[in-house]
């Protein structure tokens, strides 16, 4: 399953893709959650990921904490305060990640609002990460909401969820937002 959702990214037009993904985050900023949030935790896209870049500078732009993740090794993955895109650099499997030399590690996760990527979600927030479990470690601790962004056309109904997956609290996408739980 994850190839063919990795297959359908790859296979998305540069143009296309950055339309869906404007519309995305247009919706995610938009959203009470992200307005009222102090803190925004969100990864770095990769090429073929729903692009956080705009995301990441609208928030520094209105005085929002943003912090982004850098795994640790064996599954751990901690967050850190950035204060601009220079703060990042090519850090585990290429990901861009803090500098932790400019960097503060996050402790306090009041007020905030963590993005989780997935290659595809089902429309009750089960998401299907991309293999190495860091997300889901990091979120059964985390008592913040949850946003996934995906494209409409990759929810998949009834994705196979196991016990110690978390969904997301809100699913967005190009077309729609939706509350998939009640926290």
């Amino acid at each position: 399953m994850r190839n063919h959702y990795r297959s359908m990214r790859e296979k998305m037009t540069p143009s296309f893709k950055r339309s869906l993904d404007v519309e995305i985050a247009s919706r995610l900023l938009c959203s009470m959650e992200y307005m009222l949030a102090k803190t925004i935790l969100t990864y770095v896209a990769k090429s073929t990921e729903i692009e956080t870049r705009d995301i990441i500078c609208a928030a520094l732009t209105l005085g929002k904490r943003v912090a982004v993740p850098k795994c640790e090794g064996q599954g751990v993955m901690k967050f850190y305060l950035i204060n601009s895109l220079g703060d990042l650099k090519a850090g585990f499997r290429d990901i861009m990640e803090p500098d932790t030399d400019k960097c503060r590690e996050l402790s306090d996760f009041s007020d905030s609002l963590c993005i989780v990527p997935g290659l595809s979600f089902d429309p009750q927030g089960q998401r299907l990460g991309f293999g190495g479990g860091y997300y889901d470690r990091f979120l059964m601790d985390y008592k913040g909401t949850t946003a996934g962004l995906c494209y409409s056309s990759f929810i998949k109904w009834d994705l196979p969820a196991e016990q110690h997956d978390i969904p997301v609290d809100i699913l967005i996408t190009e077309s729609f937002l939706r509350h998939t739980a009640e926290k």
